[in-house]
Order: structure tokens, then sequence, then C-alpha cells
């Protein structure tokens, strides 16, 4: 059981993905190249992507609670592996986060849903700022876990290099993404797609390595 829930966030990633995938493509009036995954999350066909966010976050919990019990099953004295702690505990907040980013839409703009102002809103509201607080922790957050894995101890030199690697280049498109959503360019969404292809199966594998 437990090497079948540990295999929770790859498969949540893999669904996560097919699903902003395919409903981006066939939501009417969306621009997956312009639009964040976040703004399906609106309009009437909303709860497809707020059901989504939920998903993703609770399979990265939930491979996180395997993750912290193996590493304290058999713990005596003071030999505790903060290092395997802390990171799981790393993987649980960006799950935490991605379920805050379903709990709280963000608003809408930019011309979604159909009929939405051009541009932002002047004054955003609570929910959208809590949304964007959310997504701040996951798009910064996970290159900063991938990266983080290297103290974690008994892990092939070959997943070290990997992961950091990917998490470098999560680091990236990340910053890439923040740039081009601040510029309200007609690509932002597909460096934000960009971001979480590469980042969150990579981050699932990851997750499997250290168990």
């Amino acid at each position: 059981m437990s090497s079948l829930l540990l295999g929770a966030p790859l498969f949540g990633a893999v669904l996560f993905i097919a699903v902003f995938v395919i409903d981006g493509a066939t939501r009417p009036g969306y621009d997956p190249r312009r639009q964040p995954v976040s703004a399906l999350a609106l309009s009437s066909r909303g709860w497809v992507q707020t059901a989504n966010f939920l998903q993703l976050g609770s399979a990265l919990i939930i491979g996180a609670s395997v993750l912290i019990r193996q590493a304290l099953s058999g713990v005596s004295g003071s030999d505790v592996p903060w290092a395997g702690l802390i990171w799981a505990g790393g993987v649980a907040v960006l799950g935490l986060a991605v379920v805050a980013s379903g709990l709280f839409r963000m608003d809408s703009m930019r011309g979604y849903p159909p009929g939405s102002p051009a541009g932002d809103p002047e004054v955003l509201s609570r929910r959208h700022r809590r949304h964007d607080q959310a997504g701040s922790v996951v798009f910064l957050g996970l290159p900063v876990v991938m990266i983080g894995v290297v103290v974690v101890p008994g892990l092939d030199t070959a997943v070290r290099v990997a992961a950091v690697v990917a998490g470098l280049a999560t680091g990236w498109l990340a910053v890439r993404f923040g740039e081009r959503w601040e510029q309200d360019a007609g690509d932002a969404g597909l460096w934000q797609r960009a971001h979480l292809v590469l980042g969150l199966p990579s981050l699932g594998a990851v997750v499997l390595a250290v168990a």
C-alpha cells in the first residue's frame, strides 16, 4: 500500500497536466498561449480545474505523509532523520499551496471569461490575492524543493544531479513566466505550462526515488 501511495504525486501530476491541457484546448474563449491554468477555474466549467487543483494537492500531501512515516519508523533516541523529514515537509507545503490555489480562485481578467475586461481589475479581490500568494509558494517552492533533495541521504548521484538540473530549469521557467505575465505577453500561458510540465512530474519521480 505504501508503494502505491508514494506514486500518488507522480500520478497526480500527470493527471493534472492532462486535465488542464484537454480542458484548455476545448474551453470556448480560452487561449492556452496567453491565459494561465488558474483561469480554467472560472466560468461554468470552472469546477473541473478546481477539482484538478484539489486532487494534485491531495496527491502531494499523501506522498509526503508516507515519506514522513517511513522516515520516523524505527527511529530511536536522538537519531532523527531531519533532512528527510524537512524535505518531505517541503513537499507537503507545496501540496497545501496547491489546495489553496483551488480554494481561492483568481479574478476574471485579461479577456477571460469572455466578456471580461482586457486588462487587470483596478482592485484585486482578497480571494485573488490569496490565490496569488498560494501560487507564489508553488512556483517558487517547486524548484527549491527539487534542488533541496541533495540533502536527503541515500540517493544515487544520478538522481541528485537530475533533480538539481530539473530544479534549476524549473526555477528559470518560473522567473520567465513571472516576467511575461507582468508584461501581459501573449505567450505567458506557454511559459507557465512549461514550468508545470517539467516540474510536477519531476517532483513525483523524485518522491519515488527518495522512498
